[in-house]
């Protein structure tokens, strides 16, 4: 019997797989969705599932797209376990956003900057309408060409700095070369006391690498954007959203937002000389937070970093707000927020672990739930029985107490006949 009850399940897997092939082609009338068309019309889904598998490959995200029938959580899944198969053969230098070829660049504490504002490419001033244009073939939308500014824009953060109202260490976003978590203008680290003074980061030639060394506590700022970079959006716009409605204490401004194309580079050893291999496109945001001070520390600026793959400015804004507030206690604030708890932050934010710790549920449980149905049934059948027993008891004790009632009661009745007779005689 146990085999044949393997046999079946397995023929009914097989049986799942070839329907949800079948429906993910949907009708064969209709022509078949090519990657091309993935990649070029569902741009912004391609990044999200580039930024949060940790892998920068558009033909190979829209492949995990179309594989997963649309949903981007599966194949954020699948792009990430390829990405374990790949070998790493060698460690890019860190990016310079400075000199990124910027399509998108906007900042909201000034309004105007070194470089100027683009606006790009943006929903922000689109009225939120279905455009039923959109139903009927034809017509080619065309954008305004303009001059592409292919200059180095210093950051929006270097106005504060020239009247030190910035933090050190935050003023490109950036630390220094050699010491881990930092990189070359990398991973943000102030050089103030005031930056994890209790835990300081040892020096070493290599950030720390979620993805090769197990996630422990306390973890540097540098682990802690890397959690953040591949973290789930939506859990991540929740907890940013948590911070502005009075569960984190902080208003942040919008320091500097900026989107382009960036040179990815490396120093072959046996080259000696770094080697640019291609472009990618990341989002860069950089938060601006008040900072009462200290008894050593004047009233300044701190800064919240996020970075993501591709065109993802609601994910990088969230990343960036969440970044500040896990600082918390570097900063001496008090630690009392969801977001503020590095520990809930990092073990909650991978959408991949979530869903499959979640959807395992599915898995049969038969033995686990046969021994807590009977548990439950035990449980009741000794209240029942522990409820009869008290009900005996309650009848035994009414009863004793209706026999004593009576003996008074007849005692008393003999009392009165005594004292009759005695009357009597008198």
């Amino acid at each position: 019997m146990p085999y044949v009850a393997v046999k079946g399940g397995e023929k009914a897997i097989e049986n799942a797989e070839a329907l949800l092939k079948s429906l993910r082609r949907g009708d064969t009338d209709v022509q078949e969705l090519n990657l091309e068309q993935i990649q070029q019309q569902l741009a912004l889904a391609v990044n999200r599932v580039m930024a949060e598998s940790s892998l920068y490959d558009e033909e190979l995200a829209a492949l995990a797209i179309k594989q997963s029938w649309g949903d981007l959580v599966e194949a954020i899944f699948l792009l990430r376990a390829y990405r374990t198969t790949l070998p790493r053969l060698y460690y890019s230098e860190p990016i310079d956003t400075e000199k990124m070829r910027v399509r998108r660049r906007i900042s909201a504490i000034f309004k105007d900057v070194p470089g100027g504002q683009c606006l790009g490419p943006t929903f922000d001033y689109v009225h939120r309408l279905l455009d039923f244009k959109l139903m009927a073939e034809g017509e080619v939308p065309t954008a305004p060409l303009g001059e592409i500014n292919s200059e180095s824009i210093s950051r929006v953060i270097d106005t504060l700095n020239q009247e030190g109202l910035i933090e050190d260490g935050e003023i490109k976003g950036q630390g220094d070369k050699g010491t881990r978590g930092q990189g070359d203008n990398q991973f943000p680290i102030p050089q103030l006391p005031i930056t994890n003074s209790q835990f300081p980061i040892p020096n070493s030639s290599e950030p720390y690498d979620i993805t090769r060394e197990p996630l422990t506590f306390p973890a540097s700022r540098d682990a802690r954007l890397q959690n953040l970079a591949r973290a789930d959006e939506g859990f991540l716009l929740s907890l940013a959203y948590s911070t502005q409605r009075g569960y984190g204490r902080n208003h942040p401004f919008a320091g500097e937002i900026r989107m382009g194309e960036v040179e990815v580079v490396i120093c072959p050893p046996e080259l000696g000389f770094d080697v640019v291999i291609g472009e990618i496109t990341v989002t860069e945001v950089q938060m601006v937070n008040q900072f009462k001070g200290s008894k050593d520390i004047p009233a300044q600026f701190t800064c919240g970093y996020g970075l993501t793959f591709g065109y993802n400015e609601r994910k990088a804004m969230s990343m960036a707000l969440v970044d500040r507030a896990m600082r918390a206690s570097e900063l001496d604030e008090t630690v009392e927020n969801p977001a503020q708890d590095i520990e809930f932050v990092m073990s909650h934010s991978d959408n991949v672990e979530a869903q499959g710790f979640v959807q395992h549920l599915k898995l049969p449980h038969y033995i686990d739930f046969q021994a807590e149905l009977n548990l439950v049934r035990k449980i009741r059948q000794d209240a029942l029985k522990n409820k009869q027993d008290k009900n005996i008891i309650d009848k035994s004790s009414e009863k004793d107490s209706v026999c004593q009632d009576s003996q008074v009661t007849k005692n008393m009745d003999i009392s009165e006949n005594v004292l009759s007779t005695i009357e009597s005689a008198k």
